[in-house]
């Protein structure tokens, strides 16, 4: 794998010019149990403002047949609607709609991207560039503060991506990346039993030795996620980590560690203070403070007690019922 710095690229702005049409195929998996008629309409508006820019939209989607019916209404006329191909079985359904619109694309370079992630059109453009010259291409993610939904849940989470800059030297886990169909097809399916599936799909291809660009100062905007949302996905991520097993002890190990010190020194507290100086390294990392205003900062320590306490919250799942819940579907691994 080679893990290439690459000039920045700052989010796109309002207004920009007209640009080319890619040939490329803008892949989404999406799944609803139930029909929501403003989240369809708002996402139709985001596929029809990028129908210009690639030469082909793709919507893999696993509702069931009534919600299918009422996204094709809407979708149909802006998008290529698919339903999932039923041979692929993993338990989580969002990889069999990938694995699906993987054989359906009609294009060799393919952006696939979760339903909260909104591309400009002089990203796409960007991003087929950089698959022209590599393989896979995994960008950063970004909040849209001035839109956040709950701003205090996309500034904590905001804190995590800056400590996973600092940290890794892969930088954060984005929820888009860009593939050539060809290497997919030949690295053959990944494993979809498990809960980090975007992840998974770029450790699988980096062990079929796959030209990797981890773009870490591409920065593609996300929505940040409703306190619902956020809420159900603490112990998901803390649940995730459980095979990367030193991570899984790091947080364990903080909430009594932290009760130790309140009762033996209180004043060495001040310790739960590191992570905002991480924080801030990964914010001076690149571009990184183009899209992360610095007071995001101020929120790493509070994303590391949520992480703690939501590692004990994942603790119950397992021991309670053995795994996860997905849905309908009980995941036992987080990462294959």
């Amino acid at each position: 794998m080679q893990m290439n710095a690459i000039p920045a690229i700052l989010p796109g702005r309002l207004g920009e010019p007209s640009l080319p049409t890619m040939n490329c195929t803008y892949l989404l998996p999406i799944r609803r149990s139930i029909f929501n008629g403003a989240e369809a309409e708002a996402l139709r508006s985001y596929l029809a403002s990028m129908k210009p820019s690639v030469a082909e939209i793709l919507v893999v989607d696993g509702s069931p047949p009534d919600v299918f019916a009422a996204h094709d209404d809407i979708w149909s006329g802006v998008c290529r609607h698919e339903p999932v191909n039923r041979r692929f079985g993993f338990l989580n359904d969002k990889v069999n709609g990938i694995q699906t619109g993987v054989r359906l694309a009609s294009n060799e370079k393919i952006i696939l991207a979760d339903d909260d992630i909104r591309y400009t059109p002089g990203q796409i453009e960007e991003m087929s560039q950089l698959v022209d010259r590599f393989e896979v291409v995994r960008p950063q993610n970004y909040f849209d503060f001035k839109n956040a939904r709950f701003s205090i849940c996309a500034r904590m989470e905001a804190a995590r991506m800056l400590i996973n800059r600092a940290t890794l030297r892969t930088a954060d886990y984005p929820g888009t990346c860009a593939f050539r169909r060809r290497l997919m097809l030949r690295a053959r399916d990944y494993d979809g039993d498990v809960l980090f599936d975007n992840e998974e799909l770029i450790r699988h291809l980096a062990r079929a030795e796959a030209h990797i660009r981890y773009a870490n100062d591409f920065f593609i905007r996300k929505f940040s996620p409703t306190f619902r949302k956020w809420l159900e996905q603490r112990p998901r991520q803390a649940y995730e980590d459980f095979g990367l097993r030193a991570k899984t002890i790091l947080f364990a190990s903080l909430l009594p560690l932290a009760i130790v010190i309140a009762v033996v020194n209180p004043k060495w507290l001040s310790i739960f203070l590191v992570p905002m100086l991480i924080a801030l390294a990964g914010w001076l990392r690149g571009n990184a403070r183009k899209c992360f205003p610095l007071h995001i900062c101020w929120f790493a320590p509070f994303w590391v007690l949520e992480r703690s306490l939501s590692t004990y919250w994942a603790f119950y799942w397992f021991l309670t019922r053995g795994g996860y819940p997905f849905g309908e579907r009980l995941l036992t691994r987080g990462i294959g």
